[in-house]
């Protein structure tokens, strides 16, 4: 169920009151629901406001209509299309090598002739672009000696009070001296790498996991073991603990909120579970919380963080993914490890710009990120589902698509005949970029697996890419 404010029409208030009632369990899939003429008179509105309301919900793949019978529940959509296979692997330890095709694949998603479906960056009309323009005119004629002088780590003080303030009301005690300002959160998770692990530790991460964090794996030549991965309930927590007795694994590396690429929030018992067998094993983790403030319903959900009383997580997060890719402002919360990432940090590139630094600050502060994050969560989650149904139309029969609770990241099990690398290189013919699956695992995992960008507003021009998508997927038949 999408939030609807005020502002909308009035006949999608109208369907939004019914949506909620679904989502409560009041009213169930079978169900018939009143006739146009008794919710017209309910909500004190004309006959053909209550048929846009009831066509909306249709369109929506909450109600069906049945010939001379009226209106009746249908199961929610998202409930038809079957998610991805979970899979139970043998844990073997990985020496990572370099993959000769990610930075062909990377270059593909920044060529703006492409549909981008590939890259992992948002729409740039979706940012809060004008706001931000405005807060830099005001620093520039403030302070006009900005960026006369290093912002040594940890950071510019004023942002990194924000950013514990905002950690506190998501149940996640830090102080503004406990955070350290990076470039980016990848910077971040890199810096976190090197302060708990050397060349050959083993490292265990979820399966499918973000190519990025296998890349800094690799550039620090560690050893992974891939942890088999629910669609919807994350990583085994039994293997995992398997994996620490059996191959000495120092380091996990998780995405507990809108994971990437499968899009599921973990519940604050597996969140605690955890923590606990961490530190039953004197386990570091490293904990990936870049899209945690995408969820589509429902509060903030609690960072792993939050759990953690021993300082063993590392909380790495930025606003590359809600606010401003360019700015490549991200953070690091590193608990007993803060002074060794201060060190790294300042040998690493001496430190983060300072202008970025004072312009999230500022926005912040001012509140205007709360109402962003009320609108580009409402949108992505329209985004999201646009995508999802799209692809449960054209898409051959024995796909499974994920369920994301939030971010804007889809992941897509085709049938087993299908290469979703010769899928990428025949769909990069069509100018359409998406990414291969096995660039998600350090075994060469998920040949018939794809990971589409749902962060781009949807149309036409997106729609016929996917049936394109499909068509070319039925040359594997």
């Amino acid at each position: 169920m999408l939030e609807i404010d005020r502002a909308a029409p009035l006949y999608v208030q109208i369907a939004s009151t019914f949506t909620r009632q679904v989502a409560k369990g009041a009213l169930r899939p079978g169900d018939r629901v009143p006739s146009l003429r008794r919710l017209s008179r309910q909500h004190r509105v004309s006959m053909s406001t209550a048929l846009q309301a009831y066509l909306w919900l249709e369109n929506h793949g909450y109600i069906e209509a049945r010939p001379q019978s009226g209106f009746y529940v249908r199961t929610p959509f998202a409930r038809l299309i079957p998610e991805p296979q979970f899979e139970a692997k043998r844990l073997v330890t990985t020496a990572l090598g370099t993959d000769a095709i990610l930075s062909n694949i990377l270059a593909a998603a920044q060529d703006p002739a492409n549909i981008p479906f590939g890259a992992g960056a948002a729409s740039p009309e979706l940012f809060p672009n004008r706001r931000l323009d405005l807060i830099l005119r005001r620093i520039i004629r403030q302070q006009p000696l900005h960026s006369s002088h290093y912002v040594f780590p940890p950071g510019a003080e004023p942002l990194r009070r924000q950013i514990a303030r905002r950690a506190a009301e998501s149940h996640c005690s830090l102080s503004p001296g406990e955070i350290t300002i990076t470039c980016g959160a990848l910077e971040a998770i890199h810096l976190a790498l090197r302060a708990v692990a050397h060349r050959g530790t083993v490292i265990a991460v979820e399966s499918p996991a973000y190519f990025g964090i296998l890349g800094s794996a690799a550039s620090l030549g560690m050893k992974v073991v891939e942890i088999p991965t629910h669609p919807q309930q994350g990583m085994d927590l039994a293997e995992l603990d398997r994996a620490v007795r059996r191959h000495n694994v120092k380091v996990c590396i998780t995405m507990t909120n809108c994971q990437n690429p499968l899009g599921y929030v973990l519940p604050d018992s597996y969140k605690k579970a955890l923590v606990e067998l961490a530190e039953k094993h004197n386990l570091v983790v490293i904990e990936d919380e870049v899209y945690g403030d995408l969820v589509f319903q429902g509060p903030r959900p609690r960072p792993l963080k939050s759990f953690d009383r021993k300082g063993m997580v590392l909380l790495c997060s930025s606003v590359s993914k809600t606010v401003s890719p360019g700015l490549r402002i991200g953070w690091v919360a590193a608990g007993q490890f803060h002074a060794e990432i201060e060190r790294l940090k300042l040998l690493t590139n001496v430190a983060t710009a300072a202008l970025p630094q004072l312009i999230i600050a500022e926005f912040l502060q001012s509140g205007g990120y709360d109402r962003h994050l009320k609108r580009l969560r409402a949108t992505l989650a329209a985004q999201m589902e646009a995508v999802r149904q799209a692809i449960a139309k054209y898409f051959p029969d024995g796909t499974r698509i994920s369920r994301p609770a939030g971010g804007y990241m889809l992941w897509v099990q085709l049938p087993p005949e299908i290469d979703a690398l010769k899928l990428y290189k025949d769909a990069l013919a069509e100018h359409i970029s998406i990414l291969p699956g096995t660039i998600f695992s350090a075994t060469g995992r998920f040949k018939n697996c794809i990971r589409i960008n749902c962060g781009h507003a949807w149309s036409e021009t997106h729609d016929r890419a996917l049936l394109t998508l499909s068509r070319l997927c039925d040359r594997f038949v």
